[in-house]
Parts: structure tokens; C-alpha cells; sequence
């Protein structure tokens, strides 16, 4: 098992650990696909299922995975070794637990890739670099290309880098807690800002008219469910690694099920303000909608929007400053799986503070050396590990948690520090829904080429 709870660092607010859930949630996925499945399926008619989605992976899944890291005291290696060895087979559940730490390493080294992109396009943003290139597609499509091609941000990703190991070698509650309190709320107010004067702009409103649009019939399409499900699975962060390492830092008496329910409803509401800066801009400036999301969405379309509409520059900085917000928060939650587990389980380091530094230190190095030679293939290294690893690791965990360890275990440790206990509808929820969903969004992922 891990550290006694003496020896681990703690959150030390339930806020501050809300927070940080909140910070590794909100990704890409919420600014660069969420808007593009609500133009795409039809604004309200997509919104509805995914919200019935959020609920459900949120009251199952995302209160299973923070309860079983606080259960362990550990990451993902600690927490699947507790749950096999019930069945005398520890040696086997932590070789099982290393699939959702291979996982997140795999996600944070291509998310350390796209960090260096959006690191230089802050920096071109406050340079004046992406304005003065105008609504020249070729100037602005040929310098992402640049960008996103065989060495082309090894700078941007030594100091992503840099900048990942400074928070993390602080630790847990002076680094990765106190960074997504000043960075968290930043986001919101900065997307906010974007969202109102964009609203003022004229056109902006056929915008909302793809936004509120509601089809009742095609809300039973098979093809929208399926997205709408998978957007809320990957967006929640369900993995088996994230959310397990962030638990094992909670304390006892704090609250799962509220810690989930908020994670859950700040995560949609930063994915709806990135909606309601997105659509209605491009429909202000371009008189359409986006007919696809991803990277080309980001640095290619929307540096052109932002370029042609009034306070462009401003506006520009202001967009790329918290989308800057969102990855830093994403990615020490990434790397933080990886660290601990070497900071806490091997021999290689002491456990202090300067182990804890060297630990982050390696695995950064690790990192950023891998994501400067998968620059060129960065969007298939994504996919592979998101489309196969990520649910497969929730899979596994769900499996531990709800098969393996049982009702009484699950429900008990789920409760802890609530109010009331939570009822068997939770557990059986979790075994025979959440479970199968995981499953679903593995098989489903690798048939479709990726769900969310």
C-alpha cells in the first residue's frame, strides 16, 4: 500500500482539490471538440444527452476513482494492488495498475507537444506575430504547419517543460493546489469577458442560433448518443490514473460526492463558455459555423476570426492566455501520476523534498525529450493512447473498485466524509452501468476512430 496518510501530502482545502479536479478536466477537448458536436448535431439536441452523460459518469465513475485513490493512499499501481490483494494476488493488481500510469505518461507527453504550440501562440499573440499576419490563410496556415512539424517547437516545449517541473517539484499543496486556485478562476473570468463582448458583435447571434437549436426526434440518433457519450466520458477525465492520484490526496473528511458533482458542473461550464465564444464568433466574422474542431480549428481558424473582428489583437491574447490556463492545468495533473509513483513507491529517490524535485525532474525529462521527437505524428500518438489506454484504464479501475473490492467496501469508502450514505443504487450504477459504458467507449473508440 502507500504512504500512511502522515507521510503523503494533502489538499488542504476542498476547494483547492475541486479546483484542481476542475483544472485537469478542463482540456482541449472542452475548447477545440465541444463547440464543433454542438454545431455539428445541433446545439441543445447534443447538449441535452451530454448532460445526462455528465450526471451519470460523474455520480459513478468520477466518485469511484477519487474514492479509491483516497482508499489507497496511492496512485493507480497502490490502489488496483489493494483492490487483488482481497484475492491474494497484490503483485498482479499493481502490474495491472502500471496500464493507467503508462496511460497518463503516453497523454502528457503529446499533451506537452500541443502545450508548445499554444505556449508560442500566447507569445506570438502578445508579440502582435498572429495579428499582423491578418486574413492571410496561407501566412497563418503555413506558420501552424511550421509549428506542428518535425522540430518545429523545441523551444516551446523545453520551457512547457520547465515551467510543468517547477509546480510539481513545489508538490501538492503548494504547487499543483495553489496554481489551479489563481489559474481556475482566471480561466472562467478571461472566457467570460470573451463570451460578452462577443455577443455584442454583429452576426453574433446566428451563432446562438446553432447553440439553442433543439430537435427533439434526433436526440435518439444512435450516431449523436454515442458522441454525446463520449464527449462527457473524456471530458470528466475517467481514466484510472488523474483522478485516482488527485483522491489519494483528499483528506478523510472531505466529500467525494460533492467534490464530483462540482468538478462535473464547472467542467460543462467551461465547455459552454468556450461554445458561446466560439460559434458566435465565427458566425460574426465568417458567417458560418466550423464544419470541424481539433488543432486546425484553434491555431488556423480562429486566429483568423480573432484577427478580423474589432479588438482583434486584444481579443487574441485574451483567448490564448486561458486556453494557456487550461493545458498547464491539464498536464501537471498528467505528469503528477508518474511523478508519484516514482516519488512514492521506488527506491530511486528520497522522500522529500529534494526526492520529490529529482523524481519530477526525470519524468519531465522523460517527457519533453519524448514530445520533441513525436512532433510529426503528435495527432496519432494522441489518438492511440486516448482512443485505447484512457478507457481501458477506467475500465480497469471501475472493475477493481465496484468487482472487485465489493458493495460494502465501495459504498463505504465513497461515503466517507458525506453527510448521509449513499444508497446501493450507486454501486449497482456503477457495476453494471458505468462499468459497461467504460468498456463501450473502448470498443466503441477503436470502431469509430475516437468518441471524445
Amino acid at each position: 500500500m502507500g504512504n500512511s496518510i502522515k507521510e503523503r501530502e494533502q489538499f488542504s482545502s476542498h476547494i483547492g482539490f475541486v479546483l484542481a479536479c476542475t483544472g485537469s478536466a478542463v482540456g482541449m477537448g472542452n475548447i477545440w471538440r465541444f463547440p464543433i458536436m454542438i454545431s455539428n448535431y445541433g446545439g441543445l439536441t447534443f447538449l441535452i444527452p451530454y448532460l445526462i452523460f455528465v450526471a451519470l459518469i460523474a455520480k459513478t465513475g468520477v466518485m469511484e476513482e477519487f474514492a479509491f485513490g483516497r482508499a489507497a493512499m496511492g496512485g493507480p499501481v497502490d490502489a488496483f494492488g489493494m483492490a487483488m490483494e482481497t484475492k491474494g494476488k497484490r503483485k498482479l493488481g499493481e502490474l495491472i495498475g502500471a496500464i493507467p500510469v503508462l496511460g497518463s505518461l503516453g497523454l502528457a507527453i503529446g499533451y506537452t507537444v500541443v502545450m508548445g504550440w499554444i505556449t508560442k501562440y500566447t507569445y506570438m499573440s502578445f508579440s502582435g506575430e498572429l495579428y499582423s499576419m491578418g486574413s492571410d490563410m496561407d501566412a497563418i496556415g503555413g506558420t501552424f504547419g511550421t509549428t506542428a512539424s518535425a522540430g518545429g517547437a523545441d523551444s516551446w516545449i523545453i520551457i512547457i517543460a520547465m515551467l510543468t517541473f517547477v509546480i510539481l517539484a513545489i508538490g501538492v499543496s503548494d504547487g499543483i493546489e495553489r496554481i489551479n486556485k489563481i489559474l481556475m478562476p482566471a480561466l472562467f473570468v478571461l472566457f467570460v469577458i470573451l463570451a460578452v463582448y462577443i455577443a455584442f458583435l454583429p452576426g453574433a447571434s446566428e451563432g446562438y442560433r446553432y447553440i439553442f437549436t433543439l430537435d427533439p426526434k434526433a436526440m435518439i440518433n444512435p450516431e449523436l448518443l454515442v458522441f454525446a457519450f463520449g464527449q462527457a466520458f473524456f471530458s470528466l477525465s475517467v481514466a484510472g490514473n488523474g483522478s485516482i492520484i488527485y483522491g489519494s490526496y483528499l483528506p478523510k473528511n472531505e466529500s467525494v460526492v460533492k467534490a464530483a458533482n462540482r468538478v462535473a458542473i464547472f467542467d460543462t461550464i467551461a465547455a459552454v463558455l468556450a461554445t458561446l465564444v466560439i460559434l458566435p464568433a465565427m458566425a460574426a466574422v465568417l458567417g458560418e459555423k466550423p464544419e470541424s474542431g481539433g488543432p486546425g480549428l484553434m491555431f488556423i481558424y480562429l486566429v483568423k476570426v480573432f484577427n478580423e473582428m474589432p479588438l482583434g489583437r486584444i481579443i487574441g491574447v485574451v483567448f490564448f492566455v486561458g486556453v494557456f490556463f487550461a493545458g498547464i492545468s491539464s498536464i501537471i495533473n498528467l505528469y503528477e501520476v508518474s511523478v508519484a509513483h516514482i516519488y512514492e513507491r521506488t527506491k530511486l529517490v528520497k522522500h522529500n523534498e529534494k526526492g520529490r524535485a529529482l523524481a519530477s525532474g526525470v519524468i519531465i525529462a522523460v517527457g519533453a525529450f519524448a514530445a520533441i521527437l513525436i512532433q510529426a505524428i503528435t495527432s496519432q500518438w494522441m489518438d492511440a493512447v486516448s482512443i485505447y489506454i484512457c478507457p481501458l484504464g477506467a475500465a480497469l479501475a471501475g472493475i477493481m473498485f465496484f468487482w472487485v473490492l465489493g458493495k460494502d467496501f465501495a459504498i463505504r469508502e465513497t461515503s466517507m466524509g458525506s453527510d448521509k450514505k449513499l444508497g446501493d443504487a450507486y454501486y449497482y450504477a456503477g457495476k453494471y452501468v458505468y462499468c459497461i459504458l467504460a468498456v463501450v467507449a473502448l470498443i466503441a473508440g477503436a470502431m469509430l476512430g475516437g468518441i471524445g
